[in-house]
C-alpha cells in the first residue's frame, strides 16, 4: 500500500466519536469535515470541525437516519474537498459497501478493506474464518437458519439453550436466547424481524448458548507492512440487553498465561483476513478459564479508551497512521498494561424501567475531574439528546495504579458527575462500584439480572445526590438549598406540585433561597401505563403490535414493541382484560403519553 497523505477527514458520525476523531486529526494537523443532521446545527462536534456539511432528511424507503446515506456522504466529501474518511463506530463504520464506495470515489477509508469487513460481518463466515485459524469456536450451524421448524430440528438434537443470532448484525441487535423447545419459535421470528430491521438481512443462525460467561475482547492493530499486535484484553461482562455498560482492562479473570493465548489467537484470525487498522475479536470465556470465538468488530470501539490508558497508545491517531500507509509506531514487544483502567457508559435511560431510553434536554451538566479522570463526550448544557440516535451522552474512563484505586477513583469521579433533565445511568454506576460482587471482580454477563437491586430507584423520601447537592436522574425530585447555623446543607424533595412556590428558609426564619420553582417538566417515566389506556413510556417508533382488538390478555404480557435510541423497548401490558382498541400501527410515532392500547373488563 502506498503512502498516501491525509489532509482533509471527513468524519462520518457525530456526537461524543466523532469529536474524539477530530481531536486525533487535528493533533496530526489535518483539517475535518463534520456532517450533521436536523436539530444538530449547532452541535459540538459541528462547532469543533474545520468545516461542515448538512447531510440531507431522510426520506421515505431511504435509509431512516441521514448518517446511513451513504451516496450524501461521498458527495459531501468530494464537495468539500475531503481526501479520507473516518467512520467512527455505529452507522457506516462496518458497512463493506460504504468502505468500497469510499476507495471508490478516491478517497482514503479509515479502516480495514471492504473484502475483510464483508468477510467478518457476516457472523457464519466469521466462524469459519476463526476455525481455519485454530481460534476455538462455540458449537453452532453451518450457515443461517431459514426457519424456525429448522431451528428447532437443530437445537433439539444439539441442546438447550441455544442463542439466535443475526448472521450480519452485531451490537447485541438480532440476538435472542430460547431455553428450550417452546421458545424457539419466538425467538428465531424476532431475532430475523430485528436483524431485517436494522441490517437489512433477516439471516439468523444459532449457536449453544453459554450461560454466565465473562466477555472479554482483545483490541488487535494490523498495518500495511505485515505487523499485526495484540494490546491485551478489555472484561467488557456487565451488559444490558447484550450492550456493554462497564468495561475495565485488564480483566480481573485474566492473568499472564491466558492473556497470551488469546492475543495469539486474536493475532492469528487477523492475519487469516489480511486485517488493516483497528480491531477487536470478542470471546466468550467460562468459569474454567477456556475462550471461545464470539465475533470479531473491524471499527474502534466504544471502549478503546480503556486500553488507551493501560497503554499509552492513541489508538485513534495510530488508525489514521496505518491508514496513510505508516508502520505500526509500536512493537509487539513493546506493549505492557500498566495500572487498572475502568469505563462507565452515561446513557440517557433509566434502569429501572428496564433501561428505557430518556430523550430530552440536558439542563445542568458538569464533568468530574481530578488525577487520571478522562470525559469523552460531545454534551453540554441545552444539548437535545435525539430520539433518533444512541442513548450515549459521555464515556466517564479513569485510570489507577491496580484495580482498587481505579474503583475507588471511578466512584469520587461518579459522585462530581451532574447531569440533570434526563434520567441518566450515572446513579446505578454509582451503585455497582460499591456491590461486593463487582469490587471482587466476579461479574459475568448474568450480573445485572442476578443483581436486580441494583436497578431499583431510590426509595420514597431518599435521593441520591451527587457532590453538587443535584439529584442525577429525574423521577420529580427538586433540590433546594438551606443553611442551619451557618451550614449549608441540600435538602431533596420527591415530586413538587407544578407551579409550586418554594423558600428555603433558614432556622432563624431568614430565607436562604426565594422563589418559585419553574414548573417542573414531564418525566419520561411518567404517565405509566396503566388504568383503561396503555400509554407510551418512551418516544420513539412502533416496530410490532403484539395485540388485536378483542384479545384477552393479561398483565405483564407485551403490548406494543417502540425502538428509540437503537434499541427496541417492549411495552408491557400493567392489567388483564380485553383489548378494546389499538390506536396504533407499525411505523407510527409515539411520544411520551401517546395511547397505545385500550383494554376493558371481560364480559
Amino acid at each position: 500500500m502506498a503512502r498516501a497523505k491525509v489532509t482533509r477527514l471527513l468524519v462520518a458520525n457525530r456526537a461524543e466519536i466523532a469529536v474524539r476523531v477530530i481531536r486525533a486529526a487535528r493533533d496530526l494537523g489535518i483539517e475535518t469535515v463534520a456532517v450533521y443532521g436536523p436539530g444538530e446545527e449547532r452541535a459540538r462536534h459541528v462547532r469543533m470541525a474545520t468545516d461542515a456539511w448538512r447531510l440531507p432528511d431522510p426520506i421515505p424507503g431511504g435509509p431512516v437516519v441521514s448518517y446511513l446515506d451513504v451516496d450524501a456522504i461521498i458527495a459531501i466529501a468530494r464537495k468539500s474537498g475531503a481526501d479520507a474518511v473516518h467512520p467512527g463506530y455505529g452507522f457506516l463504520s462496518e458497512n463493506a459497501a460504504f468502505a468500497a464506495a469510499c476507495v471508490g470515489a478516491g478517497l482514503t477509508f479509515v479502516g480495514p478493506p471492504a473484502t475483510v469487513i464483508a468477510a467478518m460481518g457476516d457472523k457464519v463466515e466469521a466462524r469459519r474464518i476463526a476455525a481455519a485459524a485454530g481460534v476455538p469456536i462455540v458449537a453452532g450451524t453451518d450457515g443461517p437458519v431459514a426457519s424456525a421448524d429448522e431451528a428447532r430440528a437443530w437445537a433439539d438434537a444439539n441442546g438447550y439453550p441455544v442463542a439466535v443470532k443475526a448472521s450480519g448484525g452485531g451490537g447485541g441487535r438480532g440476538f435472542r436466547v430460547a431455553p428450550g423447545p417452546g421458545d424457539v419459535a419466538s425467538a428465531w421470528e424476532e431475532s430475523s424481524a430485528e436483524a431485517a430491521r436494522f441490517f437489512n438481512d433477516p439471516a439468523v443462525y444459532l449457536e449453544r448458548y453459554v450461560a454466565r460467561p465473562r466477555h472479554v475482547e482483545i483490541q488487535v492493530f494490523a498495518d500495511t507492512h505485515g505487523n499485526v499486535v495484540s494490546l491485551g484484553e478489555r472484561d467488557c461482562s456487565i451488559q444490558r440487553r447484550h450492550q456493554k455498560l462497564v468495561e475495565e482492562s485488564p480483566s480481573p479473570a485474566v492473568g499472564p498465561d491466558l492473556r497470551a493465548a488469546m492475543g495469539e489467537a486474536a493475532v492469528a484470525l487477523a492475519r487469516q483476513t489480511g486485517y488493516v487498522g483497528a480491531g477487536t475479536v470478542e470471546f466468550l470465556l467460562d468459569d474454567e478459564g477456556r475462550f471461545s470465538f464470539l465475533e470479531m468488530n473491524t471499527r474502534i470501539q466504544v471502549e478503546h479508551p480503556v486500553t488507551e490508558l493501560v497503554t499509552g497508545i492513541d489508538l485513534v491517531r495510530e488508525q489514521l497512521l496505518v491508514a496513510m500507509g505508516q508502520p505500526l509506531s509500536f512493537a509487539a514487544d513493546e506493549v505492557a498494561l500498566r495500572g487498572h483502567a475502568i469505563e462507565c457508559r452515561i446513557n440517557a435511560e433509566d434502569p429501572s424501567r428496564q433501561f428505557a431510553p430518556t430523550p430530552g434536554t440536558i439542563g445542568q451538566y458538569v464533568e468530574p475531574g481530578g488525577f487520571s479522570v478522562r470525559v469523552d463526550s460531545a454534551a453540554e448544557p441545552g444539548m437535545e439528546i435525539l430520539p433518533d440516535y444512541d442513548s450515549l451522552i459521555a464515556k466517564l474512563v479513569v485510570w489507577g495504579r491496580d484495580r482498587d484505586e481505579a474503583i475507588a477513583r471511578m466512584a469520587g469521579a461518579l459522585a462530581e458527575f451532574t447531569v440533570s433533565g434526563v434520567t441518566t445511568t450515572i446513579p446505578l454506576h454509582r451503585r455497582i462500584m460499591a456491590d461486593a460482587d463487582f469490587r471482587a471482580g466476579s461479574a459475568t454477563t448474568a450480573y445485572l439480572p442476578e443483581h436486580p437491586d441494583l436497578l431499583v430507584t431510590s426509595p420514597a423520601g431518599t435521593v441520591e445526590l451527587d457532590a453538587a447537592g443535584s439529584s442525577s436522574g429525574s423521577d420529580g425530585v427538586e433540590t433546594v438549598l438551606v443553611e442551619v447555623d451557618g451550614r449549608r446543607l441540600t435538602v431533596a424533595v420527591r415530586g413538587w406540585p407544578v407551579g409550586f412556590a418554594v423558600g428555603a428558609v433558614a432556622t432563624d426564619g431568614r430565607a436562604a433561597r426565594n422563589g418559585s420553582r419553574p414548573k417542573r417538566r414531564s418525566s419520561v417515566g411518567a404517565p405509566a401505563a396503566g388504568g383503561p389506556d396503555l400509554l407510551s413510556t418512551i418516544q420513539g417508533t412502533v416496530v410490532r403490535v403484539a395485540v388485536a382488538i378483542g384479545q384477552d390478555v393479561t398483565a405483564g404480557e407485551v403490548a406494543v414493541v417502540v425502538s428509540a435510541m437503537k434499541m427496541e423497548n417492549e411495552i408491557t401490558l400493567t392489567t388483564g382484560g380485553r383489548v378494546s382498541a389499538v390506536h396504533v400501527v407499525a411505523g407510527d410515532a409515539v411520544r411520551v403519553g401517546s395511547p397505545l392500547v385500550s383494554i376493558e373488563s371481560p364480559s
